[in-house]
């Protein structure tokens, strides 16, 4: 695959499947076709009503994509609240509970296809959730802490399949209480100084060179997060302003 058959882009990657679906299909395989068409339908509205786009669908599966992680988090919140009235409806045996996990990260597109780690961390996010819950990566946590009416359980890190590093896992609730503090406001004589590094720009004309200039940037960062009394600021942060003119 050559670079100008894909780009590469960050966005929101929204991975759902059905807990306990071999379950549900040996006890009643046409029943739970049916149920999973119909629920899988009021996700994809939800998804388009959010701004998203749904990329895939196989079995009990959904994959989908937004330029927002708030509208993503937002959409999922709702998808497991409509997805429960509807349950409630029905035997308990016959209940179907999709698990979400969400991820902000970088992706390769291709056609109307998305692949990389940012997909792969989101599925494996979400293998981590209950049934009718919601997981999400620190990425897309740092970005939505405060803007949803929505309490979030810190999980800690988890080492998961083919991912190199530890992910970083938060449960999202409306219900739950919070277990992340909240930030207070230091007097301003005791706040540590911080430092952003900005995504450096790649200038050579070569595509290749991109991860280049990114392993520059996260290797300062690095190095500067080890210096004592100096908050660095997370990676997944600064590098959501790549490619983007804005106000330092």
């Amino acid at each position: 695959m050559t670079t100008q058959e894909f780009k590469r882009k960050l966005t929101a990657v929204f991975s759902a499947d059905v807990a306990g679906y071999s379950r549900l299909m040996g006890e009643d395989e046409a029943a739970t076709v049916k149920t999973l068409e119909d629920y899988k339908q009021v996700m994809f509205s939800l998804v388009k009503q959010h701004g998203g786009r749904v990329v895939d669908s196989p079995g009990d599966n959904v994959l989908a994509e937004f330029p927002s992680v708030v509208d993503a988090v937002q959409c999922a919140a709702e998808t497991q609240k409509e997805l429960k009235s509807r349950n409630d409806a029905l035997p308990e045996h016959r209940r179907m509970e999709f698990r979400i996990g969400i991820n902000l990260g970088d992706v390769i597109e291709k056609g109307e296809r998305i692949y990389g780690d940012g997909v792969n961390i989101a599925a494996r996010i979400e293998s981590l959730a209950e049934g009718g819950g919601i997981c999400i990566s620190r990425s897309t946590y740092e970005q939505v802490e405060h803007k949803l009416p929505l309490n979030y359980e810190d999980m800690g890190s988890h080492k998961v399949k083919n991912v190199v590093r530890p992910v970083h896992v938060y449960k999202v609730s409306e219900k739950l209480t919070s277990t992340v503090p909240r930030a207070k406001k230091e007097p301003e004589s005791l706040a540590l100084p911080s430092i952003a590094v900005m995504p450096f720009v790649n200038l050579s004309g070569d595509a290749e060179q991109e991860y280049f200039s990114n392993g520059i940037t996260e290797e300062i960062i690095t190095s500067l997060s080890k210096t004592p009394k100096m908050t660095v600021i997370d990676p997944s942060s600064s590098f959501v302003y790549k490619g983007k003119t804005a106000d330092l």
